[in-house]
C-alpha cells in the first residue's frame, strides 16, 4: 500500500505522555541533490522520533526517494526505491499531532493514511507554511504530526521542490528524473554549557 498524505486530513490526535530528558536529536539526510540537517524534537513528539530513529538506524531510508513532490506545498519520501518500487513498511504509530509543533515552512512531519494513526516510515517536509495540516485548522479535527524542522538545507529542499513531475502508473507528482536520499544519518550534537 502506498502512504500518501491527504490534504483533506489534519492534526490532532492522543497525548505522548511525559517528554524524555536530553538534548534533541539532528540528523543529516545526504540526497542526491545535497545534504538537508533537520533538528528531531524528542521533547514534543517523543513516539514519532524513536519510530523514526529506529528506521535511520535501521538504514532503512537509504537509496529510496522523495517520491512524492508538490511545489507549492511539500515533498515527500521514505517509503519508495527508485523506479516507484514501494518498500515494505513495519509498525504504525499513535497520532503526535497535539504536540503545538506547526506545519510551516521547513517543519518535518510524518505522512499518513486516512487513519490517524496509521503513519510508519513516510514523512514530508513542508515547503511552504501549511497551517491546514494543523490539529486545530483540521477539518476532521485530526491532522498531521511534525516532529523536526530543517536547520539547514532549505535551498536543497527549494531545489528538490522545483523539479519536474509526471506520473508513474497510479501514482501522481512523482518525479521524472529520481531524487535519492542516499542516507540518513544521527549526527553528535553538543550541549550548551553556561
Amino acid at each position: 500500500m502506498r502512504w500518501i498524505l491527504f490534504v483533506s486530513l489534519c492534526f490532532g490526535a492522543v497525548g505522548c505522555g511525559s517528554a524524555p530528558s536530553g538534548p534533541n536529536p539532528v540528523v543529516v539526510m545526504e540526497t542526491s541533490m545535497g545534504e538537508i540537517k533537520i533538528v528531531l524534537f524528542l521533547d514534543k513528539a517523543p513516539i514519532t522520533v524513536k519510530n523514526f530513529l529506529a528506521y535511520v538506524d535501521e538504514k532503512f531510508y537509504d537509496g529510496t526517494i522523495f517520491h512524492r513532490v508538490i511545489s507549492d506545498f511539500m515533498i515527500q519520501g521514505g517509503g519508495f526505491l527508485p523506479g516507484m518500487k514501494e518498500k515494505r513498511e513495519g509498525r504504525t504509530i499513535k497520532n503526535e499531532s497535539n504536540n503545538g509543533l506547526r506545519n510551516e515552512r521547513g517543519a518535518l512531519a510524518m505522512a499518513r493514511k486516512d487513519d490517524p494513526h496509521s503513519a510508519s516510515a513516510q514523512f514530508f517536509i513542508n515547503v511552504k507554511d501549511n497551517p491546514g495540516l494543523d490539529r486545530d485548522r483540521a477539518g476532521d479535527g485530526v491532522g498531521y504530526a511534525v516532529f523536526g524542522k530543517v536547520l539547514d538545507g532549505l535551498d536543497v529542499v527549494d531545489e528538490i521542490r522545483a523539479v519536474k513531475t509526471g506520473t508513474v502508473g497510479r501514482h501522481g507528482d512523482v518525479p521524472v528524473d529520481d531524487v535519492l536520499i542516499k542516507s540518513v544519518r544521527r549526527v553528535e550534537t553538543k550541549e550548551k554549557k553556561d
